[in-house]
C-alpha cells in the first residue's frame, strides 16, 4: 500500500534519482513490509533462509545491505564491481516503459572499483547469504580479464559467500565473447584454481556462479552447460539484460542502447532455463532471473528448473511486497511438489 502512493512520485523523477532516492529509505520500507514464510533452502553449500533474492546492479555499491536484507529477501547478490573505480556511460542510462513492465539500462558497469566496495560491505552487518557480481573493467582486454575476475576473488574472499562471474553485461564492449566455450573455459579454470589457494589460506569456500545472458541460442546454451559441468562451476544464473526489444517496440524509449530488463524478459529468461535444466539434469544449481512481477513468475522459474530466483525490475514496479508474494508462492509450490504422489 505505502509502495502505491510513493512509485507515482518516484516515477515522476529522472529513473536514476528514483533509484538512489528509493534505496535511501528502502531501510523504512523494510520496517513496514510483511515479512516472508520461513522457506529454506540448500544450494551450492549454502543455507538460504528463502529463495528469492535480490539481483545484481540494484546495490552496485554495498551501500544499502542491512536496508535490503530487511526486505525479506534470503539473499542479495551485489554489484557487479571492478577491480578499479570506472564510472559508466554518461547519463540518462536508465529508462523506464512502464507500459511494458520494462526498464532499459546502459550502466556500463559503473563501479567504486573492489577496495570501496569491501569497505562499504565490511560495515554491514550481514544477515543473509550475500553474493557478489564481479566484472572485468572497461579498458582490460579479454585476453588479461581472467586476471580481473582473480583480484575480485581475492580481495571479497573474506566477506561473499559466492561470486557470479558477470561475462554477460550487455553495456561493456566485448565481454560476451567471454561466454565462447574456449574464452570460458580457460576463465573458469583460473577462477578455480585461484579459489583453491584462496580456501587453504581463509579454511572457507567461496561457490563460484556464473550469470549467462538470455541472447544465445540453444547450441550455444548447451555448449555453456556442456564447459560448466566439465569444469565444475557451483551455478548458473540465467539471464542478463537482453539486447532484444520484443515487447517494447514502438514504445518511448525502446530505442535506447543498452540491456531490456523486466516483464519482456521473462519468457526467454525461462526458455534458457529450460534448456539448462534439460542439459544439466540438476548436477548445476540453476538461479532464475529475469522479468518476475508475481509469485507466479517465481514459481515458474522453478518449474522450469531454478532452484533460487532473483528479482530487479519486479521491485521498482511492484514493491517490496513482491518478495513476500514470490517467497509464499515458492513455498506453496515446495508443498505441493512434496506432497504429490511418488
Amino acid at each position: 500500500m505505502l509502495y502505491a502512493l510513493a512509485r507515482p512520485l518516484l516515477f515522476a523523477l529522472d529513473p536514476e534519482t528514483a533509484h538512489s532516492l528509493a534505496l535511501r529509505f528502502s531501510g523504512i520500507a523494510g520496517l513496514l513490509a510483511a515479512k516472508p514464510p520461513a522457506c529454506p533452502v540448500r544450494v551450492m553449500g549454502l543455507d538460504f533462509p528463502n529463495p528469492v533474492g535480490l539481483a545484481a546492479g540494484l546495490d552496485k555499491h554495498a551501500e544499502h545491505v542491512e536496508a535490503l536484507v530487511s526486505l525479506g529477501f534470503g539473499f542479495l547478490e551485489l554489484g557487479g564491481v571492478t577491480p578499479r573505480p570506472q564510472p559508466g556511460n554518461p547519463r540518462p542510462r536508465l529508462f523506464r516503459i512502464p507500459q511494458a513492465n520494462a526498464i532499459i539500462n546502459r550502466y556500463g558497469l559503473n563501479s567504486v572499483g573492489v577496495e570501496e566496495f569491501i569497505s562499504n560491505l565490511s560495515r554491514s552487518a550481514k544477515k543473509c547469504v550475500v553474493g557478489v557480481n564481479i566484472g572485468k573493467n572497461k579498458d582490460t582486454p579479454n585476453d588479461k580479464a581472467a586476471d580481473d575476475y582473480e583480484i575480485c576473488l581475492e580481495k571479497l574472499y573474506p566477506l561473499a559467500d559466492y561470486v557470479a562471474l558477470n561475462i554477460s553485461s550487455p553495456n561493456t564492449v566485448g565481454l560476451r565473447d567471454l561466454q565462447g566455450a574456449e574464452f570460458l573455459e580457460n576463465l573458469i579454470k583460473r577462477v578455480k584454481q585461484k579459489r583453491e589457494q584462496l580456501r587453504q589460506k581463509h579454511g572457507r569456500n567461496v561457490a563460484i556462479a556464473l550469470k549467462i545472458a538470455p541472447d544465445l541460442d540453444d547450441a550455444q546454451i548447451r555448449d555453456i552447460a556442456t564447459v560448466a559441468r566439465r569444469e565444475g562451476i557451483d551455478g548458473l544464473v540465467a539471464t542478463n539484460t537482453t539486447v532484444t526489444r520484443e515487447g517494447v517496440s514502438g514504445l518511448s524509449h525502446a530505442d535506447e542502447q543498452g540491456g531490456l530488463s523486466g516483464a519482456p524478459l521473462r519468457e526467454r529468461s525461462t526458455h534458457v532455463l529450460r534448456i539448462l535444466s534439460k542439459e544439466l539434469k540438476n548436477e548445476i544449481p540453476l538461479i532464475g532471473v529475469g522479468g518476475i512481477l508475481s509469485g507466479a513468475d517465481a514459481a515458474e522459474k522453478l518449474d522450469a528448473g531454478a532452484s533460487l530466483v532473483q528479482i530487479y525490475s519486479g521491485l521498482i514496479y511492484r514493491g517490496p511486497e513482491l518478495v513476500s508474494e514470490c517467497v509464499s508462492a515458492c513455498l506453496a509450490r515446495s508443498r505441493t511438489a512434496s506432497s504429490a504422489p511418488r
